[in-house]
Protein backbone atom coordinates (compact mmCIF):
# COMPACT_ATOMS: atom_id res chain seq x y z
CA UNK A 1 0.00 0.00 0.00
CA UNK A 2 2.81 2.38 0.87
CA UNK A 3 4.57 1.63 -2.42
CA UNK A 4 1.36 2.25 -4.33
CA UNK A 5 0.78 5.61 -2.64
CA UNK A 6 4.41 6.55 -3.23
CA UNK A 7 4.15 5.62 -6.92
CA UNK A 8 0.90 7.55 -7.41
CA UNK A 9 2.36 10.55 -5.62
CA UNK A 10 5.43 10.60 -7.84
CA UNK A 11 3.27 10.16 -10.92
CA UNK A 12 1.06 13.09 -9.99
CA UNK A 13 4.08 15.24 -9.16
CA UNK A 14 5.71 14.43 -12.50
CA UNK A 15 2.48 15.12 -14.39
CA UNK A 16 2.05 18.45 -12.62
CA UNK A 17 5.64 19.42 -13.37
CA UNK A 18 5.24 18.56 -17.05
CA UNK A 19 2.03 20.59 -17.18
CA UNK A 20 3.81 23.58 -15.66
CA UNK A 21 6.59 23.23 -18.23
CA UNK A 22 3.99 23.23 -21.02
CA UNK A 23 2.41 26.39 -19.61
CA UNK A 24 5.87 27.98 -19.46
CA UNK A 25 6.39 27.03 -23.11
CA UNK A 26 3.05 28.61 -24.02
CA UNK A 27 3.78 31.86 -22.21
CA UNK A 28 7.50 32.28 -22.93
CA UNK A 29 8.76 29.58 -25.27
CA UNK A 30 6.51 30.68 -28.11
CA UNK A 31 8.15 34.09 -27.91
CA UNK A 32 11.40 32.66 -29.29
CA UNK A 33 9.57 31.48 -32.41
CA UNK A 34 7.89 34.87 -32.82
CA UNK A 35 11.21 36.68 -32.39
CA UNK A 36 12.82 34.63 -35.15
CA UNK A 37 9.89 35.26 -37.47
CA UNK A 38 10.02 38.98 -36.67
CA UNK A 39 13.67 39.12 -37.71
CA UNK A 40 12.81 37.53 -41.07
CA UNK A 41 9.80 39.81 -41.60
CA UNK A 42 11.84 42.90 -40.73
CA UNK A 43 14.53 41.97 -43.22
CA UNK A 44 11.96 41.38 -45.97
CA UNK A 45 10.14 44.64 -45.20
CA UNK A 46 13.34 46.69 -45.22
CA UNK A 47 14.20 45.20 -48.61
CA UNK A 48 10.75 46.10 -49.95
CA UNK A 49 11.09 49.68 -48.68
CA UNK A 50 14.35 50.12 -50.55
CA UNK A 51 12.87 48.66 -53.73
CA UNK A 52 9.81 50.93 -53.61
CA UNK A 53 11.92 54.01 -52.96
CA UNK A 54 14.20 53.20 -55.87
CA UNK A 55 11.23 52.62 -58.19
CA UNK A 56 9.15 55.63 -57.19
CA UNK A 57 11.67 58.20 -55.94
CA UNK A 58 14.70 57.86 -58.20
CA UNK A 59 15.79 61.48 -57.70
CA UNK A 60 15.62 62.60 -54.08
CA UNK A 61 14.37 59.53 -52.29
CA UNK A 62 12.61 61.73 -49.75
CA UNK A 63 9.07 62.23 -51.04
CA UNK A 64 6.46 59.95 -49.51
CA UNK A 65 3.91 58.52 -51.91
CA UNK A 66 0.40 57.41 -50.99
CA UNK A 67 -0.49 55.78 -54.29
CA UNK A 68 -2.39 52.61 -53.35
CA UNK A 69 -0.18 49.56 -53.62
CA UNK A 70 -1.50 46.01 -53.90
CA UNK A 71 -1.53 44.25 -50.52
CA UNK A 72 1.28 41.75 -49.95
CA UNK A 73 0.65 37.99 -50.15
CA UNK A 74 -0.60 36.30 -47.02
CA UNK A 75 2.17 35.69 -44.52
CA UNK A 76 4.33 38.53 -45.87
CA UNK A 77 5.13 41.80 -44.04
CA UNK A 78 2.63 44.67 -44.24
CA UNK A 79 4.49 47.28 -42.23
CA UNK A 80 5.64 48.20 -38.73
CA UNK A 81 3.30 49.20 -35.92
CA UNK A 82 4.70 51.32 -33.09
CA UNK A 83 2.95 52.35 -29.88
CA UNK A 84 5.39 54.42 -27.81
CA UNK A 85 3.28 54.41 -24.63
CA UNK A 86 3.52 50.64 -24.21
CA UNK A 87 6.92 50.16 -25.88
CA UNK A 88 5.49 48.20 -28.81
CA UNK A 89 7.31 47.83 -32.13
CA UNK A 90 6.39 44.87 -34.31
CA UNK A 91 6.34 43.99 -37.98
CA UNK A 92 2.78 43.26 -39.07
CA UNK A 93 1.99 40.31 -41.29
CA UNK A 94 -0.71 39.99 -43.91
CA UNK A 95 -3.41 37.61 -42.64
CA UNK A 96 -5.03 36.58 -39.36
CA UNK A 97 -4.88 32.80 -39.62
CA UNK A 98 -3.21 30.80 -36.84
CA UNK A 99 0.18 30.56 -38.66
CA UNK A 100 0.08 34.28 -39.52
CA UNK A 101 -0.51 35.46 -35.94
CA UNK A 102 2.36 33.30 -34.70
CA UNK A 103 4.66 35.64 -36.63
CA UNK A 104 3.30 38.90 -35.21
CA UNK A 105 0.28 41.20 -35.41
CA UNK A 106 -1.86 40.34 -38.42
CA UNK A 107 -3.68 42.65 -40.83
CA UNK A 108 -7.18 41.54 -41.79
CA UNK A 109 -6.75 40.95 -45.54
CA UNK A 110 -10.25 42.19 -46.42
CA UNK A 111 -9.85 45.50 -44.61
CA UNK A 112 -8.06 48.56 -46.06
CA UNK A 113 -4.34 48.81 -45.65
CA UNK A 114 -3.19 51.11 -42.83
CA UNK A 115 -3.06 54.64 -44.18
CA UNK A 116 -5.93 54.10 -46.59
CA UNK A 117 -9.47 55.42 -46.28
CA UNK A 118 -11.63 53.03 -44.30
CA UNK A 119 -11.28 50.82 -41.23
CA UNK A 120 -7.89 49.09 -41.24
CA UNK A 121 -8.03 46.19 -38.77
CA UNK A 122 -5.13 44.47 -37.01
CA UNK A 123 -5.25 41.47 -34.66
CA UNK A 124 -2.54 40.32 -32.28
CA UNK A 125 -1.76 37.84 -29.51
CA UNK A 126 -2.05 39.09 -25.95
CA UNK A 127 -0.30 36.42 -23.87
CA UNK A 128 1.61 34.13 -26.27
CA UNK A 129 3.93 34.45 -29.28
CA UNK A 130 5.66 37.59 -28.05
CA UNK A 131 2.37 38.97 -26.65
CA UNK A 132 2.47 42.07 -28.92
CA UNK A 133 -0.95 43.36 -27.77
CA UNK A 134 -0.49 42.45 -24.10
CA UNK A 135 -0.74 46.04 -22.88
CA UNK A 136 -3.12 47.71 -25.32
CA UNK A 137 -5.63 47.89 -22.48
CA UNK A 138 -3.47 50.74 -21.15
CA UNK A 139 -4.22 52.94 -24.17
CA UNK A 140 -6.54 55.89 -23.63
CA UNK A 141 -7.96 58.55 -25.97
CA UNK A 142 -5.20 60.75 -27.31
CA UNK A 143 -2.45 58.13 -27.25
CA UNK A 144 -0.46 57.74 -30.46
CA UNK A 145 -0.20 54.71 -32.75
CA UNK A 146 2.24 54.89 -35.65
CA UNK A 147 2.08 52.55 -38.63
CA UNK A 148 4.80 52.46 -41.28
CA UNK A 149 3.92 50.85 -44.61
CA UNK A 150 5.43 51.00 -48.08
CA UNK A 151 3.20 54.04 -48.69
CA UNK A 152 4.62 56.04 -45.79
CA UNK A 153 4.32 56.48 -42.04
CA UNK A 154 0.82 57.16 -40.70
CA UNK A 155 0.02 58.45 -37.23
CA UNK A 156 -3.24 57.57 -35.49
CA UNK A 157 -4.79 58.96 -32.32
CA UNK A 158 -6.68 56.60 -30.02
CA UNK A 159 -10.36 57.50 -29.68
CA UNK A 160 -11.89 54.71 -27.59
CA UNK A 161 -11.44 51.29 -26.03
CA UNK A 162 -14.19 48.70 -25.63
CA UNK A 163 -14.80 45.03 -24.88
CA UNK A 164 -17.10 43.03 -27.15
CA UNK A 165 -18.19 39.48 -27.86
CA UNK A 166 -16.33 37.61 -30.64
CA UNK A 167 -19.65 37.74 -32.51
CA UNK A 168 -19.83 41.56 -32.45
CA UNK A 169 -18.22 42.01 -35.84
CA UNK A 170 -19.57 45.54 -36.29
CA UNK A 171 -16.33 46.86 -34.79
CA UNK A 172 -14.77 45.99 -38.15
CA UNK A 173 -17.44 47.75 -40.20
CA UNK A 174 -16.22 50.20 -42.87
CA UNK A 175 -15.76 53.83 -41.88
CA UNK A 176 -15.94 56.94 -44.07
CA UNK A 177 -12.57 58.19 -42.86
CA UNK A 178 -9.18 56.61 -42.27
CA UNK A 179 -9.39 54.67 -39.00
CA UNK A 180 -7.52 51.85 -37.27
CA UNK A 181 -8.92 49.00 -35.17
CA UNK A 182 -6.76 46.78 -32.94
CA UNK A 183 -8.27 43.51 -31.71
CA UNK A 184 -7.06 41.01 -29.15
CA UNK A 185 -8.51 38.57 -26.65
CA UNK A 186 -9.95 39.57 -23.28
CA UNK A 187 -9.40 39.03 -20.44
CA UNK A 188 -5.78 37.92 -20.41
CA UNK A 189 -5.32 34.14 -20.70
CA UNK A 190 -8.85 33.81 -22.10
CA UNK A 191 -10.55 34.04 -25.49
CA UNK A 192 -14.08 34.64 -24.21
CA UNK A 193 -14.21 38.27 -25.35
CA UNK A 194 -12.38 40.74 -27.56
CA UNK A 195 -10.62 43.91 -26.46
CA UNK A 196 -10.94 46.61 -29.11
CA UNK A 197 -8.93 49.81 -29.48
CA UNK A 198 -10.15 52.37 -32.02
CA UNK A 199 -8.01 55.15 -33.49
CA UNK A 200 -8.39 57.88 -36.12
CA UNK A 201 -5.74 59.05 -38.58
CA UNK A 202 -4.06 62.31 -37.61
CA UNK A 203 -4.16 64.03 -41.00
CA UNK A 204 -1.76 66.77 -39.85
CA UNK A 205 1.00 64.27 -39.08
CA UNK A 206 0.41 61.77 -41.89
CA UNK A 207 0.45 61.60 -45.68
CA UNK A 208 -2.92 62.09 -47.36
CA UNK A 209 -4.88 58.81 -47.23
CA UNK A 210 -6.14 57.26 -50.45
CA UNK A 211 -8.98 54.86 -51.16
CA UNK A 212 -8.11 51.15 -51.40
CA UNK A 213 -8.23 49.46 -54.77
CA UNK A 214 -11.62 48.30 -55.99
CA UNK A 215 -12.59 44.87 -54.68
CA UNK A 216 -9.98 44.72 -51.90
CA UNK A 217 -12.37 45.56 -49.05
CA UNK A 218 -14.96 42.88 -48.25
CA UNK A 219 -17.11 41.66 -45.38
CA UNK A 220 -14.96 40.75 -42.41
CA UNK A 221 -15.39 38.45 -39.42
CA UNK A 222 -13.94 39.06 -36.00
CA UNK A 223 -13.33 35.35 -35.45
CA UNK A 224 -9.66 34.57 -36.03
CA UNK A 225 -8.22 31.43 -37.52
CA UNK A 226 -9.44 27.86 -37.45
CA UNK A 227 -10.76 27.12 -33.95
CA UNK A 228 -10.38 23.38 -34.48
CA UNK A 229 -6.59 23.56 -34.40
CA UNK A 230 -4.21 21.74 -36.75
CA UNK A 231 -5.10 18.04 -37.14
CA UNK A 232 -2.10 17.37 -39.34
CA UNK A 233 0.16 17.95 -36.32
CA UNK A 234 -1.26 15.00 -34.35
CA UNK A 235 1.01 12.36 -35.87
CA UNK A 236 4.23 14.31 -35.15
CA UNK A 237 2.85 14.97 -31.66
CA UNK A 238 2.40 11.24 -31.06
CA UNK A 239 5.89 10.41 -32.30
CA UNK A 240 7.54 13.15 -30.26
CA UNK A 241 5.49 12.05 -27.24
CA UNK A 242 6.89 8.55 -27.59
CA UNK A 243 10.36 10.04 -27.94
CA UNK A 244 9.87 12.02 -24.73
CA UNK A 245 8.76 8.85 -22.93
CA UNK A 246 11.79 6.93 -24.23
CA UNK A 247 14.29 9.66 -23.29
CA UNK A 248 12.63 10.11 -19.91
CA UNK A 249 12.71 6.36 -19.27
CA UNK A 250 16.39 6.12 -20.12
CA UNK A 251 17.12 9.14 -17.93
CA UNK A 252 15.25 7.61 -15.00
CA UNK A 253 16.98 4.24 -15.46
CA UNK A 254 20.47 5.79 -15.70
CA UNK A 255 19.93 7.98 -12.63
CA UNK A 256 18.67 5.09 -10.51
CA UNK A 257 21.61 2.92 -11.56
CA UNK A 258 24.12 5.67 -10.68
CA UNK A 259 22.72 8.43 -8.47
CA UNK A 260 25.22 11.15 -9.25
CA UNK A 261 24.52 14.81 -9.93
CA UNK A 262 26.28 14.72 -13.30
CA UNK A 263 24.07 11.84 -14.46
CA UNK A 264 21.01 13.96 -13.65
CA UNK A 265 22.47 16.98 -15.47
CA UNK A 266 23.40 14.95 -18.55
CA UNK A 267 19.89 13.50 -18.75
CA UNK A 268 17.93 16.72 -18.24
CA UNK A 269 19.28 18.38 -21.39
CA UNK A 270 18.03 15.86 -24.00
CA UNK A 271 14.78 15.42 -22.04
CA UNK A 272 13.96 19.14 -22.05
CA UNK A 273 14.91 19.39 -25.72
CA UNK A 274 12.59 16.57 -26.76
CA UNK A 275 9.85 17.83 -24.45
CA UNK A 276 10.06 21.31 -26.02
CA UNK A 277 9.59 19.68 -29.43
CA UNK A 278 6.60 17.78 -28.06
CA UNK A 279 5.09 21.04 -26.73
CA UNK A 280 5.64 22.59 -30.16
CA UNK A 281 3.32 20.03 -31.76
CA UNK A 282 0.82 19.87 -28.89
CA UNK A 283 0.34 23.62 -29.07
CA UNK A 284 -0.55 23.30 -32.75
CA UNK A 285 -3.48 20.96 -32.22
CA UNK A 286 -5.05 23.07 -29.47
CA UNK A 287 -7.73 25.65 -30.31
CA UNK A 288 -5.98 28.91 -31.13
CA UNK A 289 -6.20 31.84 -28.79
CA UNK A 290 -4.52 35.12 -28.09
Amino acid sequence: MRRTINFVGRLLFTGGLLLLLFVAYQLWGTGFYESQQQDDLRSNFDTSVVEVRQARQPVSGTTTTTTPLPPPPEGEPVGIIRIPKIGLERVMVQGVTVPDLRKGPGHYPDSPMPGQIGNAAIAGHRTTYGEPFNRIDELVPGDTISVQTLAGTFTYSVTEQLVVSPRDVQVLDPTPGATLTLTTCHPKYSANQRLIVKATLDVKRSPKPVAPRRGEVKTRNLAVGDVTGKPESRIPMIWTGLLVAAVGGLWWFAFHRRKRWYVWCIGVIPFLATYALFCFYVERILPPGF
